[in-house]
């Protein structure tokens, strides 16, 4: 099932919470709209829910206007951070319920609520109550409430959050299959980038209630298009250093870049992922000298916060690297790797790219 965005607007007492949101979401995709807290990114969900109203613009469901359509009649099952079970039905009934509101047959009832709960590994809870179940078997059932429903798209509003580390990986892993399984258009609001990058088909970043980027994982991680993106988008966040562009080479107070090409002169902003800072122990021609700020061992790599000049740096590096805090280091920067901004406006810029 497609659906669109043209043009909406949602404000709040004259605040805009979502300004001119365009976008349009393909049949079978898993869309998530990604951003900080109070980004528009569940307003967005509800509007599209009917739980909140359009101030302008118009959002489509299969090339059908829905803005005055109320929510029970634009067939959309929503998944909600919190389970919201009713703790006196049994699982079975708590899954079964959107088919008795709908008066659907008893048997018809069951046979549906057994085949999802088998789908999701829950059919041995069904005769429990909610309060008997850990957190990720309540989400699981809260999961199970919606597909059962057989919707014609699924909203799911950071449904994960609830879950400590090791059950957010789990289900992550779960609500990918299923939405392989079910090949049901879906969209998820989360603020966690790794969700995003692991979930979705595409992603559309927001921030301020404006999209900043709408595309696959792998090309906002790669192509940023605007600072935001590409600080908001990775972990750790990309290093950020400011300079400018003299002769062909890219000069700030602590380092120095020769450019393969020979752009424009001018003040620009140099952006670099982690991974693409190698750190050295002896010097190399045209290694920058940093000190250790401290390091972090995660288990299979090494975080190190290295001092540069006026700059803080973060580089990962191989789990069994050792380096003392203040010790002096060299840095490699995989310059092919290097993204540049507008120092002014944050955006791209294209023409520094190779």
């Amino acid at each position: 099932m497609g659906i669109e965005f043209r043009n909406v607007t949602k404000t709040f007492g004259g605040a805009c919470v979502v300004d001119d949101l365009s976008l349009e979401v393909r049949d079978g995709e898993f869309i998530v709209l990604l951003g900080p807290s109070g980004c528009g990114k569940t307003t967005t969900l509800r509007m599209l829910a009917g739980l909140e109203s359009v101030t302008s613009g118009d959002i489509l469901i299969e090339d059908e206007r829905v803005n005055d359509i109320p929510t029970q009649h634009r067939d959309l099952a929503m998944v909600f951070q919190s389970y919201a079970l009713y703790p006196h039905m049994t699982i079975a009934e708590n899954i079964g319920y959107p088919l008795r509101v709908r008066k659907l047959d008893k048997a018809e009832r069951a046979t549906r609520v057994q085949r999802v709960a088998e789908m999701l590994e829950i059919a041995s809870l069904l005769e429990r109550k909610p309060r008997q179940l850990s957190g990720g078997e309540r989400q699981r059932v809260a999961l199970a409430r919606a597909i059962v429903r057989e919707p014609r798209a699924y909203l799911m509003d950071e449904p994960l959050s609830n879950l400590d580390a090791r059950l957010r990986v789990q289900m992550r892993g779960e609500l990918k299959r299923l939405q392989h399984q079910l090949g049901t258009t879906t969209i998820y609001v989360t603020h966690d980038q790794a969700e995003a990058m692991t979930l979705a088909s595409r992603v559309a970043v927001m921030k301020k209630g404006r999209l900043q980027q709408f595309d696959t994982p792998l090309l906002i991680y790669n192509r940023p298009a605007n600072r935001f993106v590409a600080e908001f988008v990775g972990s750790p966040s990309m290093n950020f250093v400011d300079g400018e562009i003299r002769d062909g080479t890219f000069v700030s107070d602590s380092m120095r870049i020769a450019l393969t090409h020979t752009p424009i002169a001018g003040p620009v902003t140099i952006g670099i992922r982690p991974e693409h800072i190698q750190v050295l122990t002896v010097p190399q021609d045209g290694a920058i000298e940093a000190r250790v700020y401290v390091t972090e061992l995660m288990g299979n790599e090494t975080f190190v916060f290295l001092s540069v000049g006026n700059n803080r740096l973060i580089a990962r590096a191989p789990a069994d690297f050792r380096a003392d805090v203040e010790m002096k280091v060299w840095l490699k920067l995989a310059t092919e790797k290097v993204h540049w901004f507008d120092p002014a406006t944050g955006s791209s810029r294209q023409d520094l790219q190779d």
